[in-house]
Order: structure tokens, then C-alpha cells, then sequence
């Protein structure tokens, strides 16, 4: 099943650079991710900081766990907007 996920970073309570601290750390853990094909694509909002991704997992807690892995979700500083499940579209099938 996939998930898309709609993060905001909390750039009301976090300063850039203590972003920049963690964004290798942070580009690390989404490669190990993606490599284990949870985490199917990524996109950063072009609206505020912060991402929307596309997960491969068989339930929702998968992808919870996965990015409660994150290191600025750990540290408090990425706020997950909404975690939403898809369903294949319709009007493709016969």
C-alpha cells in the first residue's frame, strides 16, 4: 500500500543552522530508507520548509516508525501535517 506524508518544518522554534547541523545526517537516513524501499519518492515543499513523500509499506505505523526515524523529526523540529493512504484510481481498471 503507499502513503503519501506532508511534513512542515518548525522554522518558528528552529533556527536555519540548526537545520543545517542535522541535514547530512538527515540525507543519510533518507538514502538508508529509500534502499530499503519504504520511502519511494521525495519532494521538498516549494510553499515552506518541510517535504512530501511518497511510502511503500503494508500499514500506516510502518511509515510512522520509518519517520520517526528521521533526525529532524527526532529532534523535535519536523511537525508531520498529515499522513494520508492511497487507493488506485478507478477509472484505469476494467
Amino acid at each position: 500500500m503507499q502513503f503519501i506524508s506532508l511534513s512542515r518544518r518548525r522554522t518558528e522554534q528552529f533556527s536555519g543552522s540548526a537545520f543545517a547541523e542535522l541535514a547530512p545526517h538527515e540525507a543519510e537516513r533518507v538514502k538508508a530508507l529509500y534502499g530499503s524501499g519504504i520511502l519511494r519518492n521525495i519532494w521538498r515543499r516549494g510553499d515552506m520548509g518541510g517535504a512530501v513523500i511518497l511510502w511503500e509499506a503494508a500499514a500506516e505505523d510502518e511509515v510512522r516508525e520509518a519517520i520517526a526515524s528521521l533526525p529532524i523529526f527526532q529532534a523535535g523540529m519536523l511537525e508531520i501535517v498529515a499522513i494520508v493512504p492511497l487507493e488506485p484510481y478507478p477509472g484505469f481498471s476494467t
